[in-house]
């Protein structure tokens, strides 16, 4: 790989010279695929063909020894599975041992605050309680459209999918249609620099530069003081960037714990997993005494996890959980910004979009079974045929018992109701399934 300008003398300012090294030469090695399996859909023995391990911090996840042609697969359109980077599958482990222990009460509300397109989002919902509401959101409209679609497949009738800036959530907490109260849990995985996807996305290379860097940095700080009012008192707020750089991690941490009031959760891991903690030279160590170690910060690294780059954080809200929503813990600083945000707009509420997530099950449907080669046509929005025998009106066409979408039959001929923006478009697909 040819790494950008200045990148290495970058990361040797911030790094011992070993740990340099042993990322770049990460750097060229080849990026795994992996998947995480919908356990509402698929049993908990199910394992995909060409499996290649599971993913240690994720049972629901799988390595896979190649990286098949997914869009032919009627399962992955189904939300039997979903393509996700091994390394952001960590968030499970986090719910599982640090977070869901610290709140036997149960997490009612929480939000995925920059969630296209949809991996964590997805995540999140298999692991919260199902009477928790998750609420997804995605400032962008194309891919809050994507994030729509994801988790419509996924299935789960406890989601909200909205388009809008943090400052906007914030402001709209109480209103109608939106939630009562501050969140339990936010999970910002934050736009950062995106130098944990070299190893895949060109675009990553090319955009680099010590002042993106800080840029991104200085975005990530704004992002997070204005959806900080959005977070109760006592609740979690899971930082995360696909960066190894310490601006855009571990210093914007301590500045989230200094500057707005939260204590560090530590994370203790298996260290045999690879995962490393503060990479700044100072605090850089090469051995571990036990097989447990336990982490303020948590970076994955190419070539020393099986996975991408990617950084995790875990904080706890500063105040009571009897507080008053309004009394808030965020700085002049963030309250100003807020403020500069919303000049010229008079008293106007900021723009909050609540996308509709399209159905794909209709309650007391019929359901006809579908070849896997009528799967991917149906996908494909070609017209079908259905069996003689199928009933007229509104049926759910599945593949292996898994729901597609729907159709209506009219007897001699069905008309496909699957939504036309997410219709496969290529033509050239060999119908193949993991599952």
């Amino acid at each position: 790989m040819t790494l950008p300008k200045d990148f290495e003398s970058y990361f040797r300012a911030r790094w011992r010279e070993e740990e340099v090294q042993a990322l770049l030469q990460g750097l060229d090695g080849e990026p795994s695929v992996s998947i995480r399996v919908n356990p509402s859909r698929l049993p908990a023995d199910a394992e995909p063909e060409g499996a290649d391990g599971r993913v240690p911090w994720c049972p629901e996840g799988f390595y896979l020894k190649g990286r098949p042609q997914f869009t032919a697969d009627p399962l992955l359109h189904a939300g039997a599975y979903y393509v996700q980077e091994a390394s952001s599958m960590f968030l499970a482990y986090v719910l599982r041992t640090v977070v869901m222990p610290r709140w036997p009460q149960g997490i009612t509300t929480a939000l995925d605050l920059c969630a296209a397109p949809g991996g964590k989002s997805t995540l999140l919902r298999s692991l919260l309680p199902d009477d928790c509401l998750l609420v997804s959101n995605e400032p962008n409209r194309a891919r809050a459209q994507v994030l729509a679609e994801n988790l419509a497949k996924w299935g789960h009738p406890k989601v909200l999918v909205t388009q809008a800036y943090a400052a906007e959530i914030a402001h709209s907490i109480g209103k109608e249609g939106f939630v009562e109260h501050p969140f339990d849990l936010i999970l910002a995985d934050v736009p950062c620099s995106g130098e944990g996807m070299m190893r895949k996305e060109e675009e990553a290379v090319r955009q680099w530069s010590p002042s993106f860097v800080s840029e991104c940095a200085a975005l990530q700080r704004g992002i997070i003081a204005d959806i900080w009012p959005a977070l109760r008192p006592g609740g979690f707020l899971i930082y995360s960037t696909c960066t190894f750089n310490p601006e855009e991690d571990e210093e914007n941490v301590e500045w989230i714990v200094r500057e707005l009031g939260a204590e560090f959760l530590q994370v203790p891991v298996d260290a045999a997993w690879g995962i490393r903690g503060d990479m700044r030279a100072q605090y850089s160590v090469d051995e571990y005494p036990s097989s447990l170690i336990t982490h303020r910060f948590s970076h994955f690294l190419p070539g020393q996890v099986r996975g991408e780059g990617f950084f995790l954080a875990v904080l706890c809200k500063n105040g009571s959980e009897d507080a008053d929503s309004e009394d808030t813990t965020a700085s002049p600083k963030a309250e100003k910004r807020k403020k500069d945000k919303r000049k010229g707009k008079g008293d106007a509420a900021p723009a909050l979009t609540i996308l509709p997530t399209d159905q794909l099950e209709c309650e007391g449907a019929s359901r006809v079974e579908l070849s896997i080669e009528d799967a991917i046509r149906y996908l494909q929005r070609e017209a079908l045929i259905l069996p003689p025998d199928a009933p007229t009106g509104i049926v759910q066409v599945c593949f292996r018992g898994q729901r597609l979408g729907l159709m209506k039959n009219l007897g001699s001929r069905a008309n496909n109701l699957y939504p036309k923006e997410w219709r496969i478009r290529s033509s050239y697909t060999q119908p193949h399934t993991l599952f």
